[in-house]
């Protein structure tokens, strides 16, 4: 009887008897390849592990991960401080009550936390003096560029008055018009702003304070409960659950931030040294805010970078123009081709895969998605093997 490349017998010669066919259909194998081919019932329920995995992912990123993240930050801290933790309290003893006691891990680790707070904190207050200082320049210099922007004005606008035959400074006192409404409007604005949102930012202030009072609790208390929370996963009946959960997390994690903070490093320096040859006195600050700019998928640097290029061009001022752009290319590249290589190398993703979770992450979750979007597809690829894994042993 005619058979297939897989050994089967083809509908056509089907007479009735469609079981023995069925069955020969689900143990046969291609005779090119050996591959064995897989039954309905089985690509049926791989489809619905697939989507019940997806789903729960789906749901603890959505519902649960907003609940626990001070908590998940202040484990992953436990987890970095545990080795110099453990070292410093098995060396160091002091005297007590005639014993000689080793100090317990939570008053080291929260030494240290201390040390390292105090050390962010200082790397912000030095950065922060520096973005505020130039943006008091800049807001006091403000009010000089606009009437420097009313004589470029005022000179076009003469010109088209001669060209289009309209009635002398007919243009001129409109546009005059228009530029000192927008001096008054800045003016004006500028404070009424600051004060509106200072009660905002208080608010956002004090509820930032209490997060981190309890991360830094919550950081002192895992190192002092973490071979008690080691010992009750190991009981758990989720345990190779936690196990997956817990690994991909902390391998996506860290890749996501060594990439992050390298790429955001680069731009920034990219972004000052080019801002520092043309002469700009804001090159700290714009180099900085350009920096996070190209961090954001939406935004960008060329949101700054490009109309800067194109006004330098009009202002005939070619060779900072070819810098700025220059600039815009090498932020530009450094994004596009490390983000997705550097993420994909250390997780295990191509880029292609990289970057389409990251936009799927950013569709879902805003954001948080550029992270999320890896973590959910690995997580979710992982948690399938495992459970396929499973069915196979019993």
């Amino acid at each position: 009887m005619e058979k297939t490349d897989y050994g089967i017998v083809p509908m056509r010669a089907y007479r009735g008897n469609f079981r023995q066919y069925y069955e020969q259909y689900k143990g046969s194998t291609n005779q090119k390849t050996g591959d064995s081919m897989v039954s309905p019932e089985k690509k049926l329920k791989k489809f619905l592990l697939i989507l019940g995995i997806t789903g729960a992912v789906y749901g603890a990123f959505r519902y649960l991960l907003p609940l626990v993240i001070p908590f998940l930050c202040a484990y992953g801290t436990a987890l970095f401080l545990r080795p110099s933790v453990r070292l410093l309290s098995n060396r160091i003893a002091v005297p007590y009550h005639g014993k000689m006691r080793h100090l317990p891990v939570s008053l080291i680790g929260g030494i240290e936390l201390m040390v390292l707070s105090c050390l962010i904190f200082g790397l912000l207050y030095v950065g922060g003096s520096m973005a505020v200082n130039q943006t008091g320049l800049f807001i006091r210099r403000f009010p000089d560029w606009l009437s420097r922007l009313d004589l470029r004005l005022t000179g076009i606008c003469r010109l088209l008055e001669q060209k289009m035959g309209l009635k002398a400074d007919a243009l001129v006192e409109l546009v005059g018009r228009a530029v000192e409404e927008l001096r008054q409007i800045f003016r004006n604005s500028t404070m009424p702003v600051l004060v509106g949102h200072s009660m905002s930012a208080l608010r956002v202030a004090a509820a930032g304070i209490v997060l981190f009072f309890i991360y830094f609790a919550a950081v002192i208390l895992t190192l002092q409960e973490m071979d008690d929370l080691r010992e009750k996963r190991s009981r758990s009946v989720f345990r190779r659950e936690l196990l997956v959960v817990g690994e991909r997390i902390t391998s996506v994690v860290s890749a996501w931030l060594k990439t992050q903070v390298f790429i955001l490093f680069l731009t920034s320096a990219v972004c000052i040294f080019g801002l520092a040859v043309i002469g700009n006195p804001y090159s700290f600050l714009f180099g900085c805010g350009i920096g996070i700019l190209d961090a954001l998928p939406v935004l960008g640097a060329g949101t700054v970078l490009i109309p800067w290029g194109i006004a330098l061009l009009l202002q005939k001022a070619w060779k900072k123009a070819a810098v700025i752009f220059g600039v815009y290319v090498g932020c530009y590249f450094l994004r596009q081709i490390s983000e997705a290589r550097l993420m994909g190398k250390q997780v295990g993703l191509s880029p292609l895969e990289s970057l389409a979770s990251m936009y799927v992450g950013l569709k879902l979750f805003g954001l948080s998605g550029l992270l999320l979007g890896p973590v959910g597809v690995l997580l979710i690829g992982d948690l399938v093997q495992m459970y396929e894994k499973k069915e196979i042993h019993g």
